[in-house]
């Protein structure tokens, strides 16, 4: 198991100088990568939890989203290429970039400067959104019953842009005669691409033999999910031809973390479980948990609020250089 940073630009307040802290020492303590979120706006319906869906799409949680809207956070697409410039070994990405806020052709263009900014670390993240009043803030409104579409056209015109010198597509949200688009990404054939938020096992497994993917990023997810996803996901695998992917498949999932004094509770409440808030041996024991079940990779996700950046700064260190080492002593 290896780790990642997912830096709290979204939070109720958040500093340049705390992201700062935040990417150094993920660098210093050679973290895989650091990942930004994706998050356009917050409705002020969501002050009052009058959101269309729960946060996610998630049953778990309120019609909120878990900053107000006028919190103080940063957009997570622009930090990217200053996340190039601020690190040397860690890679980058967006978890998870919203597809259908962005003109495919832009993006898979604006992403190969990146990696090329980044010599060759980009991490490229894609999904579908999921918050309507966002989509009206990003004059996506009409986007919202075909976002899975979108994201299925990205995923393609990215390749194709990355690997030709000459690209055009016929599709529904895109349609361009033989284009150039300037320098090809450092990475050959192209930075990996992760897709979030398809637990169907028949239609995850179709997108990675399709394109070839190279991760998954979920949220919150426990032992017992990955688990009963995985084993119908290899069937569906097999059955394409393609058993052995899922052995390159990064398995990822974001989790909020804090190390407590005080043992947390360790109810099962689905996303919202403390499955890496607890005492420093309650997330030694889950890690270990997620790590028999394939997880490879956490993002680590400071939280939204209370918790000052300077304790999260500690606890990376203690899971860095104690709870990690026991975990892959396994």
């Amino acid at each position: 198991m290896k780790l990642a940073l997912y830096l709290p630009n979204f939070r109720d307040h958040v500093t340049v100088k705390e992201l700062e802290d935040l990417t150094a020492l993920a660098e210093e303590l050679d973290f895989d990568s650091i990942w930004t979120l994706d998050r356009v706006c917050v409705p002020e319906a969501s002050d009052r939890e009058e959101l269309q869906y729960s946060f996610g799409m998630m049953s778990e949680f309120p019609k909120a989203l878990p900053v107000p809207a006028r919190g103080q956070w940063f957009q997570g697409w622009p930090l990217i290429p200053w996340l190039a410039a601020k690190t040397e070994k860690c890679r980058i990405g967006m978890s998870i970039v919203d597809t259908p806020y962005r003109a495919p052709a832009v993006l898979a263009a604006e992403l190969a400067t990146v990696d090329q900014l980044s010599n060759g670390r980009l991490n490229v993240g894609v999904g579908a959104g999921w918050m309507p009043e966002e989509f009206a803030a990003s004059s996506a409104a009409h986007i919202f019953p075909k976002r899975h579409t979108h994201v299925r056209e990205t995923i393609e015109i990215m390749q194709g842009i990355w690997t030709n010198d000459l690209f055009e597509y016929h599709g529904t949200f895109a349609d361009f005669e033989p284009c150039g688009f300037g320098h090809k990404p450092v990475q050959d054939p192209h930075p990996p691409i992760f897709f979030s938020g398809l637990k169907d096992p028949k239609r995850s497994a179709n997108r990675i033999a399709k394109y070839n993917l190279s991760g998954w990023i979920g949220i919150q997810d426990t032992s017992k999910e990955l688990g009963d996803w995985r084993g119908p996901i290899q069937a569906e695998l097999e059955e394409l031809g393609k058993p052995d992917a899922m052995d390159n498949l990064e398995l990822c999932s974001m989790y909020w973390f804090v190390i407590t004094d005080e043992e947390s509770d360790q109810t099962d409440n689905g996303k919202a479980s403390n499955i890496l808030i607890g005492t420093k041996q309650q997330i030694t024991d889950n890690l270990k948990r997620l790590a028999e079940v394939g997880l490879t990779m956490p993002l680590i996700w400071p939280p939204f609020t209370d918790v000052p950046v300077s304790k999260t700064l500690d606890d990376l260190k203690v899971l860095n250089n104690e709870i990690l080492p026991e975990v892959n002593a396994m």
